[in-house]
């Protein structure tokens, strides 16, 4: 199983978009004795362990639920999704869990069921859309049928990088800068411009994205614990690059590069801005969840 990373907000479509990268978390799994995690690649200590792991709750979690007992699985996880940096970890980790449950327990839920329970699991359901379908998802947990989503794949072409500083945000305290109510005025702005994203993303139009990926209701809130969003906004200026957004709640920070504009080139400048201390990762729009599990 295959599941890539997300980035959730894209700026103006808080709450309600996400996008899958390029970088992915890898799970195989077979049925053993007793529980073994062999985990390689980022943050391999804590993917690895048994006691509190996002993934294995899951799992159990939904298998209790469906009244199926629990096997023990030897799991061999490769992980190249950065934990508490906004790029979806938890979202992957609880559809590898679900999506687990559903192998071992022969519950055949759809692909709609599995990313229901995701959504309802993790909150909300932007990042577990877009890890699930890939592409550019928009969603929304709706009462009577649990969940509507939309996607489509994007352009694979368009380049991205992914700027990560060396220490991570927690969620939780993400969400408790923003603050209870918006103007109107502020909440046309972002509603003007969530719609040029969605169509920039269905389109094609690198050009939209300056606009688009414009804020007033998350980004400004959380600028000062997320100082490298600080740093990097001036650059949607810049004609290298077509739109600047914070990852989910931070603090990574996602750039869109113009189209001539190349990964070295974009490295060169953020390099003038952020020094040598921040991580570059160039990332692409990827495909969704691979399921074969063995």
């Amino acid at each position: 199983m295959k599941l890539p990373a997300t980035s959730a907000n894209l700026g103006s479509g808080f709450d309600t978009v996400g996008l899958a990268l390029s970088m992915h978390l890898t799970v195989e799994a077979h049925v053993a004795p007793a529980w073994h995690l062999d985990a390689t690649g980022r943050d391999a200590n804590l993917v690895g362990q048994l006691h509190d792991n996002l993934m294995v709750d899951v799992f159990r979690g939904v298998m209790d639920q469906a009244g199926v007992e629990s096997p023990c699985l030897r799991l061999k996880i490769h992980n190249e999704i950065p934990l508490g940096m906004g790029c979806g970890s938890s979202a992957a980790a609880i559809c590898a869990g679900v999506a687990l449950a559903v192998h071992f327990g022969g519950l055949d839920w759809s692909d709609a069921e599995i990313v229901r329970e995701a959504a309802e699991r993790e909150g909300h359901p932007d990042n577990v859309a877009a890890c699930w379908y890939g592409g550019f998802t928009v969603s929304t947990l709706v009462e009577e049928s649990g969940l509507a989503a939309a996607t489509f794949p994007g352009d694979p072409k368009w380049q991205m990088m992914l700027a990560m500083p060396g220490v991570g945000l927690a969620t939780k305290k993400a969400r408790a800068m923003l603050p209870d109510g918006y103007s109107r005025e502020d909440a046309v702005f972002n509603l003007q411009r969530v719609a040029l994203l969605t169509a920039a993303f269905a389109q094609n139009r690198l050009d939209l994205l300056r606009i688009a990926t414009q804020d007033r209701l998350h980004q400004p809130f959380r600028m000062k614990a997320c100082g490298l969003l600080e740093k990097l906004l001036p650059l949607a200026e810049d004609s290298e690059i077509a739109g600047v957004a914070l990852s989910g709640a931070g603090p990574s920070v996602l750039l869109m590069l113009a189209a001539d504009t190349t990964v070295l080139e974009a490295e060169t400048r953020l390099r003038q801005v952020v020094g040598q201390d921040v991580e570059l990762v160039p990332v692409r729009i990827a495909g969704g969840a691979e399921r074969e599990i063995l």
